[in-house]
């Protein structure tokens, strides 16, 4: 588990590595077929589709960020959940970021997000009227984990669990990011269940998932993270979260050699007209 975790955080470049504000300041993709270059943390993407702000079952917040992009495949995702959860009986998602235009490192906020493979979605559950944008830009969801992190709090409910179920099981998802105490609780209820592989703890996200979909077809230089370790994660790994030592601030260790770079193909996306 510690393998795997080093391995998640080797993946996050130096913040002197990345041209963040280069890639903030282009506000529409590159022409041309959609394509995914490097990895979720060090990469880009051609041809990004923009999630319309508001569709069946969501509504997107903090549109004047311009992070709302992603693949075809990842839009498609995102759309899709949003109707199956409807049709469900829940209220509108609130859909938070996916990817700049051309995708590429953000000047604050993540240290994903950077191939349009990636979208954060709000566990939040409560009725939502339709709300005009401006009003979207400022939402505040509260957690849904203990104030030591060890569980989860009375806020989360079974259609909580249900929404990360749905996430998990959908076709060509990678990864769902919970808050450790929101995976302890899932293993109390769910603990076997194949859709939990999917399922794993990183830091924060106690108020929103983060879902992560696979390496579409055509595009040939995208790179998957490092396998998931098998089994659901309902093991003595999740005790590590409560740790002393999971408990420091992070402190992404530094490979040795110089500081990593984006792959090469990703200067002709952002130079793109």
């Amino acid at each position: 588990m510690r393998r795997w975790l080093l391995a998640l955080l080797l993946l996050a470049p130096a913040a002197e590595a990345q041209p963040a504000a280069s890639w903030a300041q282009v506000s529409t993709p590159s022409p041309g077929p959609a394509k995914v270059i490097g990895t979720t943390t060090l990469g880009c993407l051609a041809g990004a589709v923009q999630l319309p702000p508001e569709g069946p079952g969501y509504q997107a917040v903090r549109i004047s960020r311009n992070r709302h992009w992603g693949h075809p495949d990842l839009i498609r995702f995102t759309r899709d959940l949003a109707s199956r959860t409807r049709a469900a009986g829940m209220p509108d998602l609130w859909i938070g970021d996916l990817a700049q235009p051309r995708g590429g490192p953000m000047p604050s906020m993540h240290a994903s997000h950077q191939t349009g493979l990636d979208v954060d979605i709000w566990l939040d559950l409560t009725p939502k009227p339709a709300m005009n944008r401006a009003a979207r830009e400022d939402i505040d969801v509260p957690s849904l984990v203990l104030p030591d992190q060890s569980g989860v709090n009375a806020r989360f409910t079974p259609q909580h669990a249900r929404l990360i179920r749905m996430a998990a099981e959908s076709p060509g998802v990678h990864l769902v990011l919970v808050n450790h105490g929101i995976k302890r609780s899932l293993c109390e209820r769910h603990r076997g269940e194949s859709w939990l592989h999917r399922v794993r703890p990183w830091r924060g996200h106690d108020s929103h998932m983060h879902i992560r979909i696979r390496c579409p077809a055509g595009s040939p230089e995208c790179r998957e993270a490092n396998p998931i370790p098998a089994g659901d994660g309902c093991d003595a790994s999740l005790e590590w979260w409560l740790s002393e030592e999971a408990r420091r601030p992070m402190v992404r260790p530094r490979p040795p050699g110089p500081p990593p770079s984006l792959p090469t193909a990703c200067a002709a996306v952002l130079r793109a007209p």
